[in-house]
């Protein structure tokens, strides 16, 4: 199978006949995410205001079993926010009690973590999103890196959704236009039989007056006229029901691109957050360092990754913390400036992005057995036109590659990266922990 970037699931989504299919995708985007969670999709009957069937997507299968259950078991404040719909709502210490309530308890096997995601058409609660991870300590929450996912099995969802209900419409004017067509071929039949007896009755006293048959045939004729309208008018009213449906159709694309824009800045002063948080929650400069890049790398992807700073009154730079690289590449090992990627991004103060592999066999820094993916960025780390160090991403996961869109938002956590490690004087104080090398 591929690997499932936002790309090809979009993709797949897209080219989905069916619910089922698009389900299918939706759960093997999760698994590229991480294949111990769980997601399975919960109809809602606003009638009776209760979960109706529970949809888990099973390889290439989709399991589908009656839950029968509403939402009043829900605290308030979880029942409130998937009601409205946006983000997952976060169950958090209750999530095993919940789990179990909604039929999930035995989809895995460890102590889990449940989030719930409301999905509304038309502005009303249609579905319920429920996502299942096991319970970790350290590293990024899958309901994070799989929250955009959802976003676009959620604009699929609105497509069938609309298209069910727009079948249901020509079903329903179907109907409504056969009745009406029926009675109008009924009555036609009677006038015309009337009209055949009238003509075939002998001229005498029993005939039929002229006057009665001039009437019976422009009654005729009404009608036939009339039935001929109603069919127009019918198709007409089909033809407003797909132009509507595509008018919904883009007004919900372009919800979607509204929405993701308004997602990315939520993300963004969530991870702010967490900077500001781990500088003034540690005093430990390697720890400072070891967690800035792993901020980076989780919300990259990066799977090698590494964070070079300018050790004080020289022109080297020196690795201050590293995941993934190569032998050889140990913490306070240095590079002069203007020598390999990182030097040459130093001394440039440029942001340097490859995006394929036959550009990648240039750097000779990362042409190793270790270099997996064929795209990176590094990054330089200024402050006020001081040069702090340089951020390195590569390997990024599920063999994915950087777009000039990454270059942007490793932008700003480089600018909050600088700050943090220019106020905290970290190159200085880090470089006298690792010592010279």
């Amino acid at each position: 199978m591929p690997p499932r970037t936002l790309a090809s699931l979009a993709h797949a989504l897209g080219a989905a006949p069916d619910l089922d299919a698009a389900l299918v995708a939706l759960g093997e985007a999760l698994a590229e995410t991480d294949r111990s969670a769980v997601v399975a999709l919960f109809t809602f009957d606003a009638r009776r205001q209760m979960l109706r069937d529970r949809l888990i997507p099973n390889g290439s299968n989709v399991s589908r079993v009656r839950a029968d259950t509403t939402l009043d078991h829900l605290p308030t404040r979880i029942r409130t926010q998937v009601t409205s719909g946006g983000h997952f709502a976060d169950l958090g210490d209750q999530s095993d009690e919940y789990a179990r309530l909604l039929g999930l308890a035995e989809s895995i096997q460890e102590e889990c973590l449940l989030a719930l995601h409301g999905v509304q058409t038309d502005g009303h609660l249609s579905a319920v999103i429920a996502l299942l991870e096991p319970r970790r300590f350290f590293g990024t929450r899958v309901v994070e890196r799989f929250e955009p996912s959802v976003t676009l099995f959620e604009l699929a969802y609105a497509r069938f959704a609309e298209q069910e209900a727009r079948n249901e419409a020509v079903r329903t004017l179907e109907d409504v236009t056969q009745r009406v067509h029926g009675e109008y071929v009924k009555h036609l039949a009677a006038l015309e039989q009337q009209l055949a007896q009238a003509r075939s009755t002998p001229t005498g006293a029993a005939a039929v007056p002229a006057e009665q048959l001039l009437a019976l045939e422009k009654e005729s004729a009404k009608f036939k006229e009339e039935a001929r309208r109603a069919t127009r008018r019918a198709e007409a009213v089909e033809g407003q029901v797909q132009a509507a449906v595509s008018q919904l159709e883009q007004a919900h694309i372009e919800l979607h691109r509204r929405g993701e824009g308004v997602r990315q800045k939520t993300r963004t002063l969530y991870l702010i957050e967490r900077v500001l948080t781990l500088d003034a929650g540690t005093e430990d400069p390697k720890h400072l360092a070891d967690g800035l890049l792993a901020l980076v790398g989780d919300d990259m992807q990066a799977q090698r990754c590494s964070l070079m700073l300018l050790a004080p009154g020289t022109r080297q730079l020196y690795i201050a913390a590293a995941k993934g690289l190569a032998p050889g590449f140990a913490e306070g090992k240095r590079t002069t400036i203007g020598q390999g990627v990182a030097g040459k991004v130093a001394m440039t103060r440029e942001p340097m992005l490859v995006t394929d592999v036959e550009q990648a066999k240039g750097h000779p820094l990362l042409n190793d057995e270790y270099f997996t993916t064929g795209s990176f960025i590094s990054f330089p780390l200024v402050y006020r036109d001081d040069l702090i160090g340089v951020l390195n991403l590569t390997n990024r996961a599920q063999r994915g590659i950087f777009v000039e869109e990454d270059v942007e938002r490793v932008r700003l956590l480089a600018l909050v990266i600088s700050l943090v490690a220019s106020h905290a004087a970290l190159p200085e104080r880090l470089l006298e922990s690792i010592g010279v090398r």
